[in-house]
């Protein structure tokens, strides 16, 4: 390996391990300023008053610039599919400090989730080459973008003012759909802005044209979205689901994004193109899973809860003195299930 590419992955590597706390360190700044003021799920924002959020705030921001910065050294084949380990890491994070369980189905849902988004982006297509700002703005103001865009600045509205209020609070997928479909656009917009800075840097600025400033005040807009929409989520559902999921639609969409604006998927072979479909249906079943099992209870899925209970049982058994317990007794002494989503609500 390259000196350029281990320096890749490390800051990959790095952003991961910034990005994944940064999940945990929010949701406690979350936990404690819904405790003397209103909750960001039911619509409050006490928590920019909480310094424990703005240090997961700022944790994020230093994870998502190292990312940015990886791609600089290293190709995107390299940096991008470590992006899962922020799952894993905010899920041992989660195990260990917020005290969330997940079931055995939902283990098995983020390992599926991981492995399809990393088939996707291994198989994704190469980006191409952009010589300036006005090219990005050409290809974003053609009908197939722009019909993308205006799907989903639609069905980010639709979602806001109609469904929010009916199913936000007992529904994950609404909250996360907000904050994926804007951050598809908002990595478009990022991109351009990356385009502009380093052609700047080389002595071609950018930073006259108008265009430059219409796609920064993009990327202000969506961001600014996502994390109002991420709080709630964060501060209403389980983090162990939040993360994974969000992970998985925010890449897919940024793939689709990226395909239909920059139409890289057209110099792709049957073989590249059928994978990455093997890869969403992937996806989806991990998807799925998380979603299906997180509030099933151990008496209800007929599995153990936790590894550590299942080699406790074990050890019994293979000591020869079994246990005279019901399994509800078990349970109650070995297992706690997984928390529902209304667990944090004071």
């Amino acid at each position: 390996m390259s000196s350029d590419n281990e320096r890749g992955l490390f800051l990959a590597v790095s952003s991961s391990l910034f990005i994944g706390a940064s999940f945990i360190i929010k949701k406690k700044g979350l936990k404690r300023a819904g405790v003397s003021g209103v909750r960001a799920g039911v619509g409050g924002y006490s928590y920019l008053y909480e310094p424990l959020w703005w240090a997961g705030m700022i944790t994020m921001i230093v994870g998502e610039v190292a990312n940015f910065t990886a791609y600089a050294f290293a190709p995107a084949v390299l940096v991008t599919p470590l992006g899962a380990l922020s799952i894993i890491v905010s899920a041992v994070l989660a195990h260990i400090v917020l005290k969330e369980r997940l079931h055995l189905l939902g283990i098995v849902g983020c390992v599926l989730c991981i492995v399809g988004s990393t088939t996707i982006v291994l198989h994704a297509p190469q980006e191409r080459t952009i010589d300036s700002v006005k090219e990005v703005w050409i290809l974003a103001t053609e009908p197939a973008f722009l019909l993308y865009a205006s799907f989903v600045v639609t069905l980010v509205l639709v979602l806001i003012f109609h469904y929010v209020p009916q199913f936000g609070h007992s529904n994950v997928m609404v909250y996360i759909a907000i904050c994926s479909l804007m951050g598809s656009l908002s990595v478009m917009s990022v991109k351009a802005l990356g385009i502009a800075i380093k052609l700047t840097l080389q002595g071609q600025n950018q930073l006259i044209y108008p265009q430059t400033s219409v796609f920064a005040m993009v990327v202000l807009i969506c961001v600014l979205t996502q994390m109002n929409y991420l709080n709630k989520a964060l501060d209403t559902f389980n983090t162990a689901i939040v993360s994974p999921i969000y992970y998985v639609m925010f890449t897919s969409l940024t793939i689709l994004a990226s395909a239909i604006m920059f139409k890289d998927w057209d110099h792709q072979t049957a073989t590249q193109i059928i994978t990455e479909l093997c890869g969403f249906v992937t996806i989806l079943g991990g998807t799925f899973l998380l979603h299906a099992t997180k509030d099933m209870s151990d008496t209800t899925a007929g599995l153990s809860t936790y590894w550590g209970s299942t080699a406790s049982m074990s050890h019994r058994m293979s000591m020869g003195g079994g246990s005279s317990k019901r399994p509800a007794d078990i349970e109650s002494e070995d297992s706690i299930p997984l928390r529902r989503q209304n667990s944090f609500e004071p």
